[in-house]
């Protein structure tokens, strides 16, 4: 049994992220048709079930930006600005799921963001944005280690050193992705019911309490959109709310990465892509509208936060506190542990695979390739969880200036990740149409469509704005230092010349083409090969489901 178990983290020889032999970048021209090749059909462990997908998709990215984050935004913005921001955001998440559903479904590839920017737009792009995501996520890891001691501050009051539930949680969250795919999937599986039942009994009780049916309260209705107002500091406390919404849904994007290791991706990743829009639909726009009913903007706690995780700036719990409920507001804050915990569980899945498909694609060191008899890309996981010990910065005078510039890497990292796939959905559609395929052979087609597509890169486009203007010219700008302004700026923009000097030299150094429609690949890794037969099977079951089946089922 030991032998065993020790033996099951030698390499496998006949596992890869990517196809054995296959290189990306020769000398210095970059071979595209190889590189597409490399993340076809990957042999990562396919052991996601329908169900573990379906959580990721409805709970996975419910975290702090939600629970807590919406506090200041909230501040910053008023409630109407709360709301039209989310729900703008929610359109592009929206349509920026529904394209990655169609190629993930026909191209179900390892790190799979980078892979399609390699193959539908620039391999320089994919190198940078594959890049660009692993840093995100390596970087958020130590990150939400530190938000999940800061919760236990909640109760513990500094009677225990922080750095006693660094080790407790780091040592946690490595153990989750030791045991594979499977672990992450279970997890997430567990933590998304846990989140949803909160969101849900939160919407309940915000709906009764808006009636007066709370110990300490009468009815209040719309009261706090009259007075103290909708809308707080005009169209920029609505920028800022556009920027704090975005970074809100960050790791929507993970059900896509996660179809590589799934068993039946076009079965199971078409129901999780639309159980995104009841996501979006019930736990941020109905939540949020309930929070802005029953929190004022101008209640002082909502920006005296210690960190974004700080459960005494959560809007949830300032709601159930004003209500005069005790007890509940200990409930949120387990939930907002979790909701820590999980998106740190999140960050070792998502790095540690974007680096082996990098480390195939040859756009980074091979060792990152290294893939274990259990299906388990050891050395990302093992360079995440060094990165991980970032987190004993906890005990440290200088950890806020720490995390705030390591935040900065990856502040924008999402933005770019959800543009790039909208963009490369554009440019599939393209190649698609002209080497001759029809819509009606795609095993999954994005109900937005191409339109869709443009609505969701335009939006990007606009948080990036929004994301220039409330850095250089933040509100309250007038009574900040020119220093401040400029750590300002930095802090929350430098990710974009990370990612463009990125960009610019693996250019210059392997000379990538822009890829083509005409010569597009669009044939290596498409998992099922008489995909036809299946979709007239599929067709004819859904011709004989009742009327109700069918608008159910084009939801869900």
């Amino acid at each position: 049994m030991r032998q065993r178990f020790m033996d099951s983290f030698r390499r496998d020889p006949n596992i890869h992220a990517t196809p054995k032999g296959v290189i990306g970048a020769d000398g210095k021209v970059f071979d595209v048709e190889s590189a597409a090749a490399a993340t076809a059909e990957s042999p990562l462990a396919r052991k996601l079930k329908g169900r573990h997908l379906q959580m990721i998709a409805i709970g996975g990215s419910i975290g702090t930006g939600l629970f807590v984050g919406s506090g200041s935004a909230l501040a910053n913005g008023g409630p109407a600005s709360l709301l039209i921001a989310f729900m703008l955001i929610g359109i592009m998440l929206y349509c920026t799921v529904h394209a990655l559903g169609e190629m993930a479904v026909l191209f179900p590839v390892a790190g799979s963001f980078s892979a399609y920017s390699t193959r539908f737009l620039d391999p320089a792009w994919g190198f940078a944005m594959g890049w660009n995501y692993a840093m995100q996520w390596l970087v958020v890891l130590p990150l939400e280690i530190v938000a999940a001691t800061l919760t236990i501050d909640f109760w513990n009051k500094g009677r225990i050193n922080n750095d006693a539930w660094v080790a407790i949680f780091l040592v946690l969250i490595v153990a989750i992705n030791l045991f594979g795919v499977k672990g992450y999937g279970e997890a997430e599986f567990v933590f998304s019911i846990i989140k949803v039942v909160a969101v849900i009994g939160f919407i309940i009780l915000g709906i009764i309490l808006n009636c007066g049916g709370g110990p300490e309260g009468g009815y209040i209705g719309g009261r706090y959109w009259k007075d103290p107002g909708a809308f707080n500091h005009g169209f920029k406390g609505l920028c800022s709310v556009f920027v704090t919404a975005a970074f809100a849904f960050a790791g929507t994007e993970l059900v896509g990465l996660a179809a590589a290791e799934t068993a039946n991706p076009r079965k199971s990743l078409p129901t999780a892509i639309k159980q995104v829009f009841w996501r979006i639909t019930l736990f941020y726009i109905v939540s949020l509208t309930l929070v802005g009913l029953l929190v004022p903007y101008t209640e002082p706690r909502l920006l005296n936060g210690s960190s974004s995780a700080d459960a005494t700036a959560s809007p949830f719990v300032i709601a159930i506190q004003n209500a005069g409920i005790g007890g509940l507001p200990s409930v949120m804050n387990v939930v907002i542990m979790i909701a820590v915990l999980s998106v740190g569980n999140s960050s070792v899945y998502g790095s540690s695979r974007t680096l082996a498909a990098l480390a195939e694609q040859r756009q980074a060191p091979r060792m990152f390739a290294y893939i274990d008899r259990k299906g388990r890309p050891l050395v990302g996981i093992a360079v995440a969880s060094v990165l991980g010990l970032l987190a004993f910065l906890a005990g440290s005078s200088k950890e806020k200036e720490a995390f705030n510039w390591m935040l900065a890497i990856s502040g924008l990292s999402s933005i770019f990740t959800w543009a790039s796939i909208c963009l490369a959905h554009i440019r599939f559609r393209k190649g698609w149409r002209v080497q001759g395929h029809s819509l009606d052979e795609l095993a999954f087609r994005s109900q937005p469509g191409v339109i869709g597509s443009w609505v969701g890169f335009i939006l990007n486009m606009l948080v990036l704005v929004a994301q220039f203007w409330t850095g250089f010219a933040p509100i309250g700008y007038k009574q900040m230092t020119s220093q401040e302004i400029a750590t300002n700026f930095f802090q929350v923009y430098l990710a974009a010349p990370i990612v463009i000097v990125s960009y610019l030299v693996y250019k210059i150094i392997y000379r990538t083409p822009f890829v083509r429609s005409h010569n597009m690949d669009l044939h290596s890794g498409i998992r099922e090969l008489n995909i036809q037969e299946l979709l007239a099977e599929e067709r004819a079951e859904k011709a004989a489901w009742p009327k109700w089946k069918r608008a159910y089922k084009f939801f869900c």
